[in-house]
């Protein structure tokens, strides 16, 4: 049995001083008193590697600890945690695997990264007997992956709901709140810093995707791969179909759904009618919300901001927190991530829900009849209709369905839009 090392400090070292990076580097130093009384020694800031080390960051750092090579803290044998906010999964994944062979313990923040290459890191990480902790990839500083791994550990989750992606929530709070459209709510984004130039991997739901693809992984004991979660982003939905959910007592929110059916995992990610009632429907803005169903606990939900400097930081730092106490103790992955089985994802065409359907057809008599028709032939039945006079001669229609699989949904939608009287069918956005 190898002797214990005891340590009198334990060295971090970050890769990548941007948003993140500056936010953890911020928190490691401001509450280094805290940090030491719990990890029981002090955690140091040892090295900050980025190609940028002139830009003012609003963190105080000694400039000997900035460096533009990645492998200073990679090769520094006195480093015991990387600390990855490169982001994305080019030179991010490199510097993750060169840290692993090095025998560091790993932090990062990188979701699509996780989601993408967690297959192939978590068992590499095990190998070589490393910590590889990604706490903050997702809900920004809301604990909800440490929970899922244990607290919720001995329950068997039975379904996640989340707002997951704070862009997206901002822009559809603001639609709702200030009745502007898509666009002007997406040009104020861009310039208040909550959206991209390319807003793609927020507005079209694929950030989202990464996030559930992580959750469902460590809820289900199964790696969920990501290309299977059906995606839809929100840049269909209209001032409109904000307005008339309000009517009906609902609000839209951009979910990220999956569950567990018939040995399969059901992934979604799309625009969905949620109702007032629901706990989720008071997220706004820029926070995040995750609903927890389980068969022990019942029901719980994880709230906070999905993103920031210092909020992404505190997630990171709890983790180097956890890893330091693992070096210490000469222990690392004391509880792993376990993907013990490999289900298949489920298809979006095995779903069945309401779903609010909006559409523009002639103002004649018989048309809404004609429209009911396909919807009974199909065996689609409807909870209410709502028309609306918008024009000389036109109608707009709202219809919401019960509960219908997700196959016949579309047969009918498919049947009503080869229909003479209907213009076109605007949108169709599923109900919570």
């Amino acid at each position: 049995m190898c002797d214990k090392i005891h340590y009198h400090k334990i060295n971090v070292g970050i890769i990548g001083f941007g948003t993140v990076g500056s936010g953890t580097a911020h928190l490691l130093l401001e509450n280094s008193a805290i940090i030491k009384s719990r990890v029981g020694i002090p955690i140091n800031l040892a090295k900050i590697a980025d190609i940028d080390i002139t830009t003012d960051r609003g963190v105080n750092v000694p400039k000997e600890i900035l460096t533009t090579n990645a492998d200073e803290i990679i090769e520094d044998p006195n480093i015991q945690i990387v600390v990855e906010t490169v982001g994305g999964c080019g030179f991010a994944k490199d510097i993750i695997i060169k840290a692993i062979k090095a025998g560091k313990n790993v932090v990062t923040a990188n979701k699509e990264l996780i989601a993408k290459h967690g297959k192939e890191l978590l068992p590499l990480a095990k190998e070589y007997g490393v910590d590889f902790m990604f706490e903050a990839s997702v809900g920004g500083g809301i604990p909800i992956i440490g929970p899922l791994k244990t607290s919720l550990a001995g329950n068997k989750i039975l379904e996640i709901i989340g707002i997951v992606n704070g862009t997206t929530n901002y822009i559809l709070t603001e639609m709702k709140e200030k009745g502007a459209d898509f666009e002007k709510v997406l040009s104020v984004a861009q310039a208040m810093g909550y959206a991209e130039a390319n807003p793609t991997a927020d507005v079209d739901g694929f950030d989202a995707t990464y996030k559930l693809a992580i959750l469902s992984s460590i809820a289900y004991n199964s790696r969920a791969d990501y290309e299977g979660i059906y995606r839809e982003g929100i840049r269909n939905i209209g001032i409109e179909d904000i307005k008339y959910a309000e009517e009906m007592g609902y609000v839209i929110k951009l979910l990220a759904i999956s569950n567990e059916v018939e040995g399969k995992i059901q992934g979604r990610v799309h625009p969905t009618l949620v109702p007032k009632s629901h706990p989720l429907a008071s997220v706004n803005g820029v926070m995040n919300a995750i609903y927890i169903k389980a068969n022990g606990v019942q029901e719980s939900m994880y709230f906070g901001p999905g993103a920031g400097s210092v909020a992404t930081g505190s997630a990171i730092v709890g983790d180097i927190i956890e890893s330091a106490r693992n070096v210490i103790a000469n222990n690392t992955s004391r509880i792993p991530c376990k993907c013990i089985s490999y289900k298949p994802m489920a298809s979006i065409d095995d779903l069945s829900c309401k779903n609010y359907i909006r559409m523009k057809a002639k103002d004649l008599p018989g048309c809404i009849s004609r429209i009911s028709g396909i919807f009974a032939k199909n065996d689609v039945s409807l909870e209410s209709i709502i028309q609306k006079f918008t024009e000389s001669g036109y109608a707009t229609i709202i219809w919401l369905t019960h509960e219908a699989p997700e196959k016949l949904i579309n047969k009918s939608l498919e049947e009503i839009d080869a229909l003479d009287v209907v213009e076109k069918i605007s949108n169709r956005i599923r109900v919570l």
